[in-house]
């Protein structure tokens, strides 16, 4: 069925590639982006695009106007660092922005009300720092970060708002990496990687590089993304690969792929979560998805892409 798709931050890393995705399929999509991180140029020519920040009250018109049967909600500030320093500019965009977008989407809603869904992008950060591994979805929740906290917030309020009839489905990402990703502040440690390398530049490693990261291939997110509007109202699904690999080996590895070698430079680290690996074994038995890339692939594909 081809139904009328909004997607928030859909000129950035993950939107614009899960905007190209619907597109493909058939559907109708409508882009809400500040490009404040997101670029014009990742937007997909056949999508209906609107700039605005989605704190704007003019969000209202558009939901007005567009009244889309399904909103995938990825906007948002997403540099844990950023949100340690000025967590109120984290919440004011990560908490009231999208509160903003719920509101406006429940009194919008379309006629076509019993395929409505409320997709939201969410972090494994939630959990904090892993009482045990793999990490399930009944882990106990303890964001260590404002950034992870804002994810938290808005997970519970959609709790909320399904009394008041919005059906929703939560994805909590691992760390998602691939092309498009921006490589400075906002972008992923991968990103940052395979920048500096090729630019002969001393990559940066916060802490011992000891920690360990889950990292996901964008074009399974956006799968698993496409396959939440399957999923029954009020699901909540781990989206990683369930495996784990520490900076220092995901450095070499970058390195050795990019057939380069150069030292990194080690700083002090935030607090940050030392271990992370995802079980994904709920969204696998309940949707049929499961990672189709592996590092190293997915690793390729990046590279070249920035090669290019």
């Amino acid at each position: 069925m081809k139904m009328k798709i909004l997607v928030t931050g859909g000129a950035g890393f993950i939107g614009s590639h899960l905007v190209d995705a619907l597109i493909e399929r058939g559907h109708r999509v409508v882009v809400i982006d500040n490009l404040s991180t997101g670029k014009r140029e990742n937007i997909n020519e056949k999508a209906k695009f609107y700039k605005i920040d989605i704190c704007s009250p003019k969000i209202e018109e558009i939901f007005k106007k567009e009244k889309p049967e399904i909103v995938f909600h990825l906007a948002a500030k997403i540099n844990v660092r950023e949100s340690i320093n000025d967590p109120v500019e984290n919440a004011k965009v990560n908490i009231l922005g999208s509160l903003n977008v719920i509101k406006n989407f429940l009194k919008f809603q379309s006629s076509n009300f019993k395929y409505s869904k409320f997709v939201f992008s969410s972090s494994i950060g939630v959990y904090g720092e892993p009482k045990k591994l793999p990490i399930g979805e009944t882990h106990p929740l303890n964001p260590i970060s404002p950034y992870a906290i804002t994810k938290l917030t808005i997970e519970n309020y959609l709790k909320f708002y399904s009394t008041r009839g919005l059906n929703f489905v939560i994805l909590r990402f691992s760390n998602v990496y691939g092309p498009r990703q921006r490589s400075d502040g906002e972008g992923g440690v991968v990103a940052n990687f395979i920048d500096r390398i090729l630019k002969e530049k001393k990559p940066i490693i916060f802490g011992d590089g000891n920690q360990t990261r889950d990292f996901l291939f964008v074009g399974d997110a956006v799968d698993a993304l496409i396959l939440a509007l399957k999923a029954k109202s009020s699901s909540i699904y781990n989206v990683g690969t369930n495996k784990e690999i520490t900076i220092n080996n995901l450095f070499r590895l970058i390195s050795k792929s990019l057939n380069k070698k150069v030292e990194p430079i080690y700083k002090p680290s935030h607090r940050e979560i030392i271990k992370s690996k995802i079980d994904y074994s709920k969204i696998r038995q309940e949707l049929g998805w499961k990672p189709k890339f592996d590092l190293q692939r997915g690793l390729i594909k990046t590279i070249e892409w920035y090669k290019n």
